[in-house]
């Protein structure tokens, strides 16, 4: 078995709307769900608004540095959104967000729909798109964010919720697959104009328990190829619900555990559900790391 390879974060910067903004340090992206259904329950607030504003408080008190609001649950099984709810949730938690926390807070936004998207930047004040398919289930989406010219997080998908676990063949294992996958999308993007660009390697979609940790252990590896700053999603998912035999709501610890592993690994965003520990687990391995560099 090979060694898991650590690397020293490194710092970069992304322009938001004509702010140049450069990031010391790991970055915590605490999750607000505007849905009832996504698949941690502390996560969800639906279209409640003072649900969301407390949820979006209580992330920024606990060291959240960016906020993200999904208003379509990609969980397989969720019931399907159309694009007019999705916005309408948007609106809703996107106004409660910016009430609690003001307007200075980057908000990035989970959709797959480049006209979602568009509205979300251009009428509601989103700062950052993040998209589950990485421009997959809508061929829109590269050219929408050229034109918004904000940062995008390219994640690596394969199929829709629905199918994606039916298509995890890797024949030369799963960090060469996403690298593989993700460098031509990157490409046109760069085509295109957009040079902010974060990569997310989809821990969860299309691809096995074993493969989820076989990707884990190659992060580094990912990150040197890729030349990009790298996100972790891995926060209550099934990768250690199942591996540890409990639910999401008692899988913090793990979360936390896998959390360190990426850090070490030089990971730059880390999107979570619970922003205290996030920020805990990035003071810890930064001590330790400029200990040992020291």
């Amino acid at each position: 078995m090979r060694n898991i390879r650590t690397v020293p974060f490194q710092p970069f910067s992304i322009n938001i709307k004509g702010r140049l903004v450069s990031l010391t340090r790991p970055v915590v992206m605490g999750i607000v769900n505007a849905t009832p259904d996504s698949f941690y329950a502390g996560s969800r607030t639906g279209i409640d608004p003072d649900a969301t504003s407390r949820r979006a408080e209580r992330l920024v008190a606990d060291g959240a540095d960016w906020i993200d609001i999904g208003a379509y649950s990609s969980r397989p099984g969720a019931d399907d959104v159309s694009p007019e709810a999705e916005a309408e949730r948007l609106y809703v938690a996107i106004n409660a967000v910016r009430r609690a926390v003001g307007n200075d807070l980057p908000l990035s936004v989970d959709t797959f729909r480049a006209d979602v998207a568009e509205l979300a930047v251009n009428s509601m004040g989103a700062d950052i798109i993040n998209d589950i398919s990485g421009g997959l289930l809508d061929d829109r989406m590269f050219e929408t964010v050229a034109a918004l010219r904000v940062p995008y997080i390219l994640m690596h998908m394969r199929g829709t919720p629905a199918t994606m676990q039916q298509l995890t063949d890797y024949p030369d294992g799963v960090t060469s697959g996403v690298i593989g996958e993700l460098q031509p999308k990157l490409r046109r993007l760069s085509l295109l104009g957009v040079s902010d660009v974060i990569v997310d390697p989809g821990f969860g979609f299309a691809k096995t328990l074993a493969q989820n940790y076989e990707l884990m252990a190659g992060l580094s590896t990912l990150g040197d190829t890729l030349h990009r700053p790298v996100l972790v999603g891995i926060s209550r998912k099934s990768m250690i619900t199942k591996l540890l035999d409990t639910d999401a709501a008692s899988a913090l610890n793990g979360t936390t555990a896998l959390h360190v592993a990426s850090l070490l690994q030089g990971a730059a965003v880390l999107r979570v559900h619970d922003a205290l520990e996030a920020s805990q687990a990035i003071k810890i391995v930064s001590n330790l790391t400029d200990s040992a560099n020291g």
